[in-house]
């Protein structure tokens, strides 16, 4: 009877095992974090010992960092408009100018980043800096202070390219043009804007600067996370650390113009500036005084590190948040900038040239089984960021969309770039080929190629091209960005460059 006893028992309990129903586990988060103009060394992580940024070493000691992630261009000055568009559309750059048209028709909305991650039961949310022709709140289901391209400070207004145009035209003066808040500083006497002087308006506008704004948006997000089962997904899009580089003071008074170094490769001018579109009419160039001096640079450099660090600790805080939540087990965190910025090196100050400071953008991933304080150096685009997010989602990747996930290259499956090579295109006065560690620059108005050695020279200052030695690698370059143009349904002919082309 005993036995009959424990048999039935056995059974009953087997039974029960049996039926238990395995429970999926919980669809990991996601949290993009995205800066503006923020440049791949402008990060004391990753060398650059006079920038402070312990929030962002903390993304690179705790996961892995893609060193070479680049931007693949623009149709205009806004660079930041064409990544934004290729990120939340997942097409290369000639293919969103022409698809983003339809966006502000509400077209094919469902094919966006947002849209895609909602469509697997996540809860979207988003705040800051858009600069994209689509809705934000056609994209994402919860969005606060969609801010635009740049924070809109007391002479912004006035102050478009035409407008700074006709005063050079009008044979206005250096002080003249420096007054709407440009061409400055002239000297070490120039005090006459203040990054902290909240009557010019940008950051300060509203009362709160802007990234501060953006974190308590962010932190009031992750508390309502705390009530939900389902997984959320996290845009986060600092407008720092565009100009007007504005921080509060105490930012200011880490940094002394005394510590601050000039690039290895300034330039007191670029001798290329007005042939690639980088003249005093494009507003980014017209923020200094032309020829560039070492103090101007140096002052720039001073707001922009204030601008960087006052943004590296409103991310700290958002970290910190994430942690509180206790899901960061299960939470991936993905950090990039929409393209670097020149800051002085070669005469220039913006971001709309081939070279590396200017395309190159740092991307961090952390999440769990991420590697921790681990470098990969295979070549991607920081657009990635969208197809690396639908893998982490369980999202397959449409057809449409270009860009890759780099999961394969964080888990070390895979070691070799998805891309053959890098390209990059602004407007119809650049284009660049990067291959096989060298780099390759077209300027089509000039009919001029530059070369360059990016293992011996990454700061791009001995150019090769004209070198009887490097003959060979410019056609087979400039033949392979023919190439390249094709696939990427490029609309500029570079026919004025044939001696280079043995197709």
């Amino acid at each position: 009877m005993k036995k009959l006893v424990v048999a039935l028992i056995m059974i009953a309990f087997v039974g029960c095992k049996s039926e238990k129903k395995e429970v999926p586990p919980t669809m990991p988060n996601v949290v993009f974090i995205f800066a503006d103009d923020l440049t791949y060394t402008a990060i004391s992580a990753l060398g650059n010992k006079e920038v402070k940024t312990p929030n962002l070493n903390r993304l690179v000691n705790d996961g892995t960092t893609f060193t070479h992630a680049y931007n693949m261009g623009a149709w205009n000055g806004a660079v930041c408009a064409a990544s934004r568009a290729m990120i939340i559309s997942g097409r290369s750059v000639w293919d969103v100018d022409k698809f983003r048209q339809g966006w502000v028709a509400g077209k094919d909305m469902d094919k966006t980043w947002g849209k895609l991650m909602e469509s697997v039961g996540y809860d979207t949310y988003m705040t800051g800096k858009w600069h994209v022709d689509a809705p934000a709140t056609s994209v994402f289901q919860h969005v606060e202070h969609v801010r635009p391209g740049m924070p809109r400070d007391s002479w912004s207004h006035m102050n478009t390219i035409p407008y700074i145009n006709k005063m050079i035209e009008e044979g206005k003066s250096e002080k003249e043009i420096k007054a709407v808040g440009y061409n400055r500083p002239l000297s070490e006497n120039d005090t006459t804007w203040s990054p902290t002087d909240m009557k010019y308006g940008g950051f300060w506008e509203g009362g709160k600067h802007w990234s501060e704004v953006l974190k308590d948006d962010a932190l009031g997000f992750i508390e309502q996370t705390k009530k939900s089962e389902n997984p959320f997904f996290m845009y986060l899009a600092f407008n720092a650390a565009h100009d007007p580089r504005q921080a509060p003071q105490k930012y200011l008074d880490m940094y002394s113009l005394d510590d601050i170094s000039v690039p290895d490769s300034f330039l007191p001018m670029y001798p290329f500036k007005d042939s690639i579109g980088n003249g005093p009419g494009l507003r980014d160039e017209a923020l200094a005084p032309f020829p560039r001096t070492e103090f101007a640079i140096k002052t720039h450099i001073h707001e922009y590190y204030a601008l960087i660090t006052h943004m590296d600790e409103q991310i700290g805080e958002i970290l910190d948040g994430l942690e509180a939540t206790g899901k960061m087990d299960n939470t991936y965190i993905i950090f990039t900038s929409d393209h670097g910025l020149a800051m002085g090196r070669h005469g220039l100050l913006g971001k709309q040239t081939q070279f590396d400071h200017s395309i190159r953008s740092p991307f961090m991933i952390v999440g769990p089984d991420v590697p921790k304080n681990k470098k990969v150096d295979a070549n991607i685009y920081l657009q990635d960021a969208m197809a690396t997010s639908l893998e982490i989602a369980g999202v397959e990747k449409p057809d449409y969309v270009f860009f890759n996930s780099v999961m394969d290259l964080v888990d070390g499956s895979r070691t070799k770039s998805h891309y053959e090579a890098i390209y990059n295109g602004y407007i119809n006065f650049q284009r660049m080929i990067r291959k096989d560690g060298f780099k390759l620059l077209v300027y089509p108005k000039l009919n001029k190629v530059l070369l360059f050695d990016m293992n011996k020279d990454p700061e791009e200052m001995n150019d090769l091209a004209e070198d009887p030695e490097y003959k060979t690698k410019v056609t087979e370059l400039f033949n392979s960005l023919l190439q390249l143009q094709k696939e990427m349904n490029d609309p500029l002919t570079l026919e004025s460059l044939d001696e280079y082309n043995t197709n």
